[in-house]
């Protein structure tokens, strides 16, 4: 099975301002693992009057660097791409430190999340100060609350976790949908940003066919995992081992919530059978 192309980057220097368009800053936080690539990025956009989009951990030292790099700067909107920890866990504080609220997709509902927005933000929303304007786009998928931002104008898209260069997204049920996944990546490709702006890893220059390749690795996913219950396995767990040979134990739990989003789906549209409602045991539909 062919996976989507990975893109690499050099570690990137932790705690600096780093210009990556006029119009935004890039500052990586000190966060490294196998779910977070070299660190969670923060994005400032704007001049003078800015918005911080995922302020990242709950990190003094990654706090320390946003607030020096917005001196002499007025925030006026902290941005969460969702209510992860790795985005979301050190919002409130550096929220307070710059005089500034919180802004997200309705109250957070992910297991793990740390931070509740101080005002909702909706599909559509629109965000905007001197010289820049964010469109709010609801993708849920990765995580029921998660957004992307549009910065019209440029073709760029700050992605947060929906899709990133360096991996595939971690997909994990109950929060995690594939389903609403997929219909979100759909729904980016249909809009030609030119430029993606993940929150981990480098930046994806040609998103529309990284996005293609991550769709079509994840429908040849999902007729292997259909495949293996045919075959006789029931469980997330028994099918792991064939659909991801050699895999670092690290990663395994990881990968068991993935193929189980993919069991819950095909369940869903009637493919496969699950043996009680919100169970994770399956068999073949037929």
């Amino acid at each position: 099975m062919q996976s989507p192309p990975v893109l690499t980057e050099p570690v990137p220097p932790y705690g600096a301002a780093i210009e990556v368009h006029p119009l935004i800053r890039r500052v990586v936080a000190n966060n490294p693992g196998p779910m977070t690539c070299h660190g969670t990025s923060s994005f400032i956009v704007g001049r003078g009057h800015v918005a911080v989009i995922d302020p990242g951990p709950d990190d003094p030292e990654h706090r320390r660097a946003l607030v020096e790099a917005v001196a002499g700067e007025r925030v006026t909107h902290v941005l969460l791409t969702h209510a992860h920890a790795d985005h979301a866990g050190g919002a409130r504080v550096f929220a307070a430190a710059v005089g500034a609220t919180t802004a997200g997709f309705g109250r957070a509902r992910a297991a793990d999340a740390s931070v509740r927005p101080d005002v909702p933000v909706a599909d559509g929303a629109i965000l905007e100060g001197p010289g820049w304007r964010l469109e709010a786009i609801h993708t849920p998928g990765h995580a029921s609350d998660h957004l992307c931002f549009a910065l019209a104008g440029e073709g760029i898209l700050f992605s947060g976790d929906h899709v990133m260069g360096w991996s595939t997204t971690m997909v994990a049920p109950p929060d995690g949908d594939m389903a609403a996944y997929m219909a979100s990546l759909r729904r980016l490709l249909r809009r030609g940003e030119r430029l993606f702006l993940p929150g981990h890893g480098p930046a994806i220059a040609d998103p529309v066919n990284h996005m293609r390749a991550l769709l079509a690795h994840r429908e040849a996913r999902e007729q292997a995992v259909l495949e293996a219950v045919r075959l006789g396995a029931r469980t997330a767990e028994a099918i792991v081992p064939a659909l991801y040979p050699g895999l670092a134990a690290p990663l395994r739990r990881a990968a068991e919530r993935s193929v189980l989003a993919h069991l819950l789906k095909l369940a869903a549209e009637g493919r496969i059978i699950a043996d009680q409602v919100g169970g994770e045991t399956f068999r073949a539909a037929n």
